[in-house]
């Protein structure tokens, strides 16, 4: 490493605590400063440039500097960079709230913005409690699939399941109850927990606000897949016993699972939407949720009669991340976005499967933009995963296995050159494990 390298990393160390990392083992792990990206690869002090194929947390789905998301942001910062949005509106989130609405589910009307992804849960978990409370009735309870992931604040650290980051906090969490996720993509499978919902919801439901689920994919619970039709019986099931369906869409949404949005596969509409990562192609804090009249309208009040969602954050719909959020649309309805996305991933598919020879993978499953596969026959003290990170990051390529999991979820700007180096890289990480 370069000395500017050496001193930016030792300089980081002094203050700054990495999230979802145990800093002791920057001791052994080398910090890398990056200086500067473009496309789908991020370059160090040293020139080295490496394939950043999990978008940096699943949100630059364009690429990073992308020349048209960059000319879009610089237009609006000499304009108008931030402005109070309880007193005032500006044009880019006006723009930016009528073309959510025009390419969600049918009947997702209102949009309240926030500015990340675990604080669009909790905006959509406190606007489901409230509305039943609004009507007369307290539902204290959130249903949620076992094995997902929504986020680390505790509305939505509560109504997760991943007990790496739930554990320690359980004392301090909100009243919830979870129901099995289908084991496998196949229909069986959502029939099964199908049912298995519907006796929690029988037993339960008047006290349920809503049941919260990641539409076809736990990204977090180890890129865990199932079937659209699970989505649909969970919708007829939710309307059946009146309690609301909220779908986050934060890390599946925006062409990630092969349509728009995961809901899309199963031709249903959710009451609550959460969006954020790609909304603004990975480049500033947005969230939003997205919601139907029928819920605002017990919202909607006399001053004196206190109905009203009391909730808010500083930097809610902040002109320059709704100006780069427009951009964002603009490139899928420039560029036909998921319907080239969708030969970008059957080439990612057939790429797969040469990971079937090797006989320490199992599991090897897809969804659109994402792929995914476990590694086998180790504990989790051998750390697997890092060690296939260091392989291939010294080979250009920067992996980020989740323990045994090791994932594929790059940019869609990424070519089929470069899919050829990002899976052969990984391919001889994982063989290398034997040698």
């Amino acid at each position: 490493m370069s000395k500017k390298s050496v001193d930016l990393a030792q300089k980081d160390l002094e203050h700054i605590w990495h999230p979802c990392t145990q800093m002791k083992d920057y001791e052994k792990l080398p910090l890398i400063p990056i200086k500067k990206g473009k496309g789908i690869y991020l370059y160090d002090y040293d020139d080295n440039k490496y394939i950043d194929s999990i978008s940096s947390w699943w949100v630059n789905i364009f690429g990073h500097s992308n020349e048209y998301i960059n000319q879009k942001l610089k237009e609006q910062v000499d304009n108008l960079e931030q402005v109070i949005l309880t007193c005032f509106t500006h044009e880019p989130i006006v723009k930016l709230s009528k073309r959510l609405v025009d390419i969600t589910p049918k009947g997702l009307e209102k949009v309240f913005y926030a500015d990340n992804g675990s604080s669009a849960v909790e905006v959509a978990l406190k606007m489901s409690y409230q509305y039943h409370k609004n009507r007369g009735e307290t539902r204290p309870y959130f249903l949620s699939l076992e094995n997902g992931y929504h986020g680390e604040t505790i509305g939505a650290l509560s109504v997760s399941d991943v007990g790496l980051y739930k554990d320690t906090f359980d004392t301090i969490l909100l009243k919830t109850l979870q129901v099995p996720v289908p084991k496998d993509q196949s229909d069986e499978a959502a029939h099964e927990a199908a049912s298995e919902l519907e006796e929690i919801l029988i037993e339960h439901s008047y006290k349920i606000s809503a049941f919260i689920l990641e539409p076809l994919i736990q990204c977090a619970g180890s890129m865990h897949m199932y079937s659209p039709l699970y989505l649909k019986l969970a919708r007829e099931l939710c309307s059946e016993y009146e309690i609301h369906l909220i779908a986050d869409e934060i890390a599946s949404g925006f062409g990630r699972t092969g349509t728009m949005f995961g809901v899309n596969q199963a031709n249903i509409t959710p009451d609550f939407m959460t969006l954020s990562k790609g909304l603004t192609g990975g480049y500033l804090p947005l969230s939003c949720v997205l919601t139907t009249n029928a819920i605002y309208d017990a919202f909607y009040c006399d001053y004196n009669e206190q109905k009203a969602f009391l909730h808010s954050h500083s930097f809610t719909g902040n002109p320059l991340s709704c100006s780069v959020a427009n951009a964002t649309l603009d490139i899928f309805e420039r560029d036909d976005v998921i319907n080239e996305n969708k030969k970008l991933s059957a080439y990612i598919g057939k790429k797969l499967n040469m990971f079937k020879e090797l006989i320490n993978v199992e599991n090897i499953r897809q969804l659109g933009m994402v792929a995914a596969f476990d590694i086998k026959g180790y504990k989790p003290e051998d750390r697997i995963g890092l060690k296939v990170f260091d392989y291939a990051l010294e080979r250009g390529v920067f992996l980020r296995p989740l323990g045994n999991v090791v994932y594929f979820m790059p940019p869609y700007v990424i070519t089929y050159d470069e899919i050829d180096t990002m899976m052969d890289v990984a391919y001889d990480a994982i063989k290398s494990l034997h040698l």
